[in-house]
C-alpha cells in the first residue's frame, strides 16, 4: 500500500462543515456591513477627505458598521477557512478571538455594574458631546432623533441640554431661527399628526417649564435608558446569556475540530518501503532473491 495510513481517528463531518456553514454566513455578512459603512463614507465625500473622520466632534455611526463589519469579516475568514482547510492556526486563531471578545463582554458588564454613577456620568458626557454635533453629520442627527422619539426623551438629562448646540442655545448672540428650541424630535406625538412637525420646537425653551411639558417630553435620556433597562431586565440579559452561550459554544466546537485534526496527524503513519535484496554480481541465477519488508 503506498497511501498514508491512519489509525482510527478522523475528523467530524459534522462539525466541521457546521463551523463552516455557520461562519460563511458571519463572513458574508461583515463583508456586506463594511460595504455600507463605506458607501455611507463615499456619500458623505469622506473617502475623498480621509482626514474629515477625526473632525466629527460626535460619534459617526458609520464607525458602528465598520467596527462591527470588520470583527464579523475576520471571525468568519478565520473560522470558514480554518474549517474548509482543517488549518489549526486559524482555528485556534477564531478560537482566542472569540474568547477575548468574551472576556471584554464579561469585563464590561461587571464594571458598568460595579461603577454605575460613572458610566452615568460617562453616557452623560457621550450625549452631550454629540448634542453638540448634531447638526454636523446627517446619520448622527438621525441616531439622536431615532433615540429621543424611541424613549421619549430630550437631552442628556433635560430639554436645556440642547444649550450647548450652537444652532439651539438661548444666548442673545444665536442668530438661528431655532434658537432656544429643540429637534422635533423632542416633541410630544400627536396621532392625529399624519406629517411630522419638524419646526414643533421652535422657541419652546423661551416658554415657562411648566408648559413645556404640553409640547415636547422633558425627560432626560440617561434617566428613560436606565428605566428601559429595569422595565426589559429580564429580555437584556437573555440577550447578554445567548450571546455568551452562542460564542462558548462556537469556542468549544473550533477546539473540538482542532483537537480531532492533531489527532489525525499524530496517527499518520508512512508507508513501508519496499527493500529489495540483490545477489553480488558474480551469483548465479538460483542465488538471486528478493525480500520485501
Amino acid at each position: 500500500m503506498t497511501g498514508n495510513h491512519y489509525k482510527g481517528h478522523e475528523v467530524s463531518c459534522c462539525i466541521k462543515y457546521f463551523i463552516f456553514g455557520f461562519n460563511i454566513l458571519f463572513w458574508l455578512l461583515g463583508m456586506a456591513l463594511v460595504a455600507i459603512g463605506l458607501w455611507a463614507w463615499s456619500e458623505k465625500g469622506v473617502l475623498s477627505n480621509i482626514s474629515s473622520i477625526t473632525d466629527l466632534g460626535g460619534l459617526d455611526p458609520v464607525w458602528l458598521f465598520m467596527v462591527v463589519g470588520g470583527v464579523m469579516f475576520i471571525l468568519g475568514f478565520a473560522g470558514c477557512i480554518g474549517a474548509l482547510r482543517e488549518n489549526t492556526f486559524l482555528l485556534k486563531f477564531f478560537s482566542v478571538f472569540l474568547g477575548i471578545i468574551f472576556f471584554l463582554e464579561l469585563t464590561t458588564g461587571v464594571l458598568a455594574f460595579v461603577f454605575k454613577d460613572w458610566i452615568k456620568d460617562q453616557l452623560n458626557l457621550f450625549i452631550n458631546n454629540n448634542i453638540r454635533a448634531y447638526r454636523d453629520d446627517i446619520d448622527l442627527q438621525n441616531l439622536i432623533d431615532f433615540t429621543q422619539e424611541y424613549w421619549d426623551c430630550c437631552g442628556a438629562f433635560g430639554p436645556d441640554d440642547w444649550n450647548l448646540n450652537i444652532y439651539f442655545n438661548c444666548t442673545d448672540a444665536n442668530p438661528s431661527r431655532e434658537k432656544c428650541g429643540v429637534p422635533f424630535s423632542c416633541c410630544t406625538k400627536d396621532p392625529a399628526e399624519d406629517v411630522i412637525n419638524t419646526q414643533c420646537g421652535y422657541d419652546i425653551r423661551a416658554k415657562p417649564d411648566a408648559e413645556q411639558k404640553d409640547y415636547i417630553n422633558v425627560k432626560g435620556c440617561v434617566p428613560q435608558f436606565e428605566k428601559w433597562l429595569q422595565d426589559n431586565l429580564t429580555l437584556v440579559a437573555g440577550i447578554f446569556i445567548g450571546v455568551a452561550l452562542l460564542q462558548i459554544f462556537g469556542i468549544c466546537l473550533a477546539q473540538n475540530l482542532v483537537s480531532d485534526i492533531e489527532a489525525v496527524r499524530a496517527s499518520w503513519v508512512p508507508p513501508h518501503p519496499i527493500i529489495t535484496c540483490r545477489p553480488p554480481p558474480h551469483a548465479g541465477k538460483s542465488a538471486k532473491a528478493y525480500y520485501h519488508a
